[in-house]
Formats: structure tokens, sequence, C-alpha cells
């Protein structure tokens, strides 16, 4: 694989696990007085709305990626995604992690690298 290729598919998951920091920064600071406008006041959100951009982005990277390699050595990497937001939350939103979902992620991280080294 390119290192190019692999810069932008680390590049489009890292966008997707932040933008799923900020969307969860956004949902906890919405104030929702009744379920009819969770939805409204989720939308107003600046971190809402970051995560969403950073999300086309990631996107749009994605495709360029997904236009060069084939999906099956494409899409592997999309579990390091597992382990960045999991890191993310430990980092940034002093989530507790049990050695269970240590172990579990640690096994994303293998079969990741396993993917990779597979590619011609």
């Amino acid at each position: 694989m390119q290192p190019a290729l692999l810069m932008l598919i680390l590049t489009s998951v890292a966008m997707s696990a932040i933008a799923q920091l900020l969307l969860k920064m956004g949902v906890g600071q919405a104030r929702v007085t009744d379920g009819a406008g969770a939805g409204i006041a989720f939308l107003q959100s600046p971190w809402v709305i970051a995560g969403f951009g950073l999300y086309g982005l990631g996107a749009i990277l994605w495709l360029y990626v997904l236009a060069r390699l084939p999906l099956s050595a494409a899409y592997p990497f999309v579990g390091l995604g597992f382990i960045l937001t999991m890191a993310l939350g430990v980092l940034a939103l002093g989530e507790s992690i049990s050695p269970i979902r240590i172990a579990g992620t640690l096994l994303i991280a293998l079969g990741c690298v396993c993917v990779s080294r597979s590619i011609a």
C-alpha cells in the first residue's frame, strides 16, 4: 500500500473518531426540556454541527481512498476508529474502561495489523 493512501485512510478514520467526540460533547451540552425538542436542540449545538462537518470531510477522503484501493483492503482500517474513539472517550471525557474492553480493542488493532500486512 502506498504511504500516501495509508495516511489518507488514517486521517479519515481519525476524523470520524474526532467527529464522534464532538457529537457526544454536543448532545451532552444541549439543554432539552421535552422529548419533542431534542432533535432541534442537538442540531443547534456548535459541537454537533462541527461533528457532522468533520464526518463530511472524512467521507470525502474515504471516497478518494475507495477509488484507489479494493474495499476489502481499505475497510478493515475502519476498526482503528474503535480504538481512537475509545481513547478519546477516556482522555477527553473521562470515561472508564474495563480490562475486557481493552482486550477487545487490542484484538481489533491486531486484526488491522494483519490486514495491512496482507496487502501487496
